[in-house]
């Protein structure tokens, strides 16, 4: 139900050796807007490779969170000597997070590799507690390249539908009301949007410099408060007060079993779990919750 990079060499192939200095640019422009400077534990999931990871330097505590053990693995490799960090090998549909335990979270270029979004954004939400930031992205499926594309015969789908369409496997564009309804369903108030990558099309990004594309695209981004035209969407969206229980737990005490959802004690080089019998590895400030030991 959702893609698995396990192995895959997507920190090299899709942005390292690819055209994407636009791309990652102007999403660290609408994150930084979006996301309050300064906080106690902030949690990235889809982390990766850690892309983003300079930018929650204002936290006291980040949770990096992935399915991909070695996407973490570089990511501890990057970022591990910096004690803020934690890396958490995770499943979005279970996630080991006490509720509550969270005062912001981000989800950038995950969602549309999810199948069932409503069931992970209600993971999100019970992991925040009431009143946190969450920051999160998603492809448009109802962007200007795919209304011309439509338009002019070359694309069978059209961007109007309210129904997300899965171009490829597991490869999912949304319209931006029926995401919208969706997050507001999950307990989230949407604070504000922004239109991100209008400037995406190869020809302008191999003929102007980067630096006029990203201010450009940084100007537009504030449109999408009128209308969310663009490829890529951002929103700043507020967990409905219900839950604050795990606000103050720290160290260990903010996980809890995937399986079951009850608390875990350490027993050496593990996390157990009195409740459903499982055991989950840890490795110093690595986590890993795929598979029990």
């Amino acid at each position: 139900m959702f893609c698995d990079y396990e192995g895959a060499d997507y920190r090299t192939r899709f942005w390292e050796g690819a055209d994407r200095a636009y791309e990652d640019a102007v999403e660290r422009v609408a994150l930084s807007r979006l996301l309050p400077a300064r906080g106690r534990r902030i949690a990235e999931f889809g982390a990766a490779f850690g892309r983003l990871a300079d930018l929650y330097a204002g936290y006291r505590e980040v949770l990096l969170i992935d399915y991909s053990r070695s996407l973490l693995q570089e990511a501890q490799q990057r970022w591990g000597g910096d004690p803020r960090f934690r890396f958490v090998v995770a499943d979005i549909y279970h996630l080991p997070l006490r509720d509550g335990v969270l005062d912001a979270a981000t989800m950038i270029r995950v969602v549309h590799h999810l199948a069932d979004v409503p069931a992970a954004l209600r993971q999100v939400r019970r992991a925040l507690a009431g009143g946190a930031t969450f920051v999160l992205e998603f492809a448009n499926k109802r962007h200007l390249k795919a209304i011309a594309r439509y338009a002019l015969g070359r694309q069978a789908w059209r961007p109007f539908d309210l129904q997300p369409v899965e171009f490829a496997p597991l490869n999912f564009d949304f319209h931006p009301r029926w995401m919208l309804d969706v997050v507001r369903a999950a307990g989230f108030e949407v604070r504000a949007r922004r239109a991100v990558s209008y400037l995406r099309v190869g020809f302008l990004k191999r003929r102007l410099p980067l630096r006029l594309m990203v201010g450009l695209d940084a100007l537009l981004q504030p449109s999408g408060a009128i209308a969310l035209l663009s490829p890529s969407v951002f929103v700043q969206l507020v967990a409905l007060p219900a839950n604050q229980a795990g606000a103050e737990l720290s160290g260990d005490a903010i996980f809890c079993s995937p399986r079951s959802g009850a608390p875990l004690r350490r027993e050496g080089d593990a996390l157990v779990c009195d409740a459903d019998g499982t055991r989950w590895r840890v490795d110093g400030n690595f986590y890993d919750f795929k598979t029990p030991v």
